[in-house]
């Protein structure tokens, strides 16, 4: 749902009809987790989503306050590491009554700290980095594909926010359609005809783009649509540089639990 906003940073409230939505359409017993950026570490959010039974990592602002086991309260910035640093505070209190673990991570190669707050029932560990950083992996390529990688929303000119919301609405349609012809393409190694790597170096989503592009060319009937599978195929990289930063782990020089 497309919001007009004079800021990043959106209530609850407005925000809320879409998760009520979500909530009706996952299956009972589910798993969830949200990643949410900091725009969205709101009390009435997390406690919905406590109440749902959802699990949830918010990255948090350096002025959050942060109220700690002994009582003490400081702002999120003045626990911030030294540099290549790494500390984890569990069982503190943010936004009056919401228990959390804090996670804070000081990285040369970012360009501020990385200040996460993370749902008590996850262990308070540095996989709690990797998992706010799957939001990276999925929301931010979306977002490039709407704007440039794909589908050029920003040529429509459109500013009403009903409107664009059809619009995202149609592009997600289309995308998954392609992503389903991009896995079967693969499938079927129509790959090596589209795609000039030795190995996969495009999306699902710009296969299948490829895909039906070539089929119109051909004049031939697109393919018949199958299930997705099960679980993810291999990530996509687009040299052999790409994909070992893709492996890398992230290390630190030190990580500090604090108990207060």
């Amino acid at each position: 749902m497309v919001i007009e906003h004079g800021s990043a940073t959106v209530s609850f409230e407005q925000y809320r009809p879409v998760l009520e939505r979500a909530a009706a359409l996952i299956p009972s017993g589910c798993p969830v987790s949200i990643l949410a950026d900091r725009g969205f570490l709101h009390g009435d959010f997390i406690r919905w989503a406590q109440q749902k039974g959802w699990g949830w990592s918010v990255r948090g602002k350096i002025d959050t306050l942060v109220r700690l086991g002994s009582g003490r309260t400081k702002a999120a910035q003045t626990l911030i590491p030294a540099s290549g640093e790494a500390i984890i505070v569990p069982n503190v209190t943010i936004l009056d009554n919401v228990r959390a673990h804090l996670c804070i991570a000081n990285l040369s190669q970012a360009d501020e700290a990385w200040i996460v707050f993370s749902d008590p029932i996850y262990t308070p560990s540095l996989q709690i980095f990797a998992r706010y950083g799957r939001r990276f992996g999925g929301i931010e390529p979306h977002f490039k594909d709407y704007k440039s990688a794909a589908f050029q929303i920003l040529d429509s000119k459109l500013r009403n926010a009903e409107a664009l919301t059809c619009l995202v609405m149609l592009l997600d349609c289309a995308t998954l359609l392609a992503v389903v012809l991009g896995i079967i393409a693969t499938h079927q190694r129509l790959q090596v005809q589209l795609d000039s790597h030795s190995h996969r170096g495009l999306s699902f989503l710009q296969l299948g783009l490829r895909t039906i592009k070539m089929w119109l060319y051909l004049g031939k009937v697109l393919l018949t649509l199958t299930p997705l599978p099960a679980k993810s195929p291999p990530t996509a990289y687009a040299s052999k540089r790409k994909r070992q930063e893709l492996a890398e782990r992230i290390e630190f020089s030190r990580v500090t639990s604090l108990v207060y």
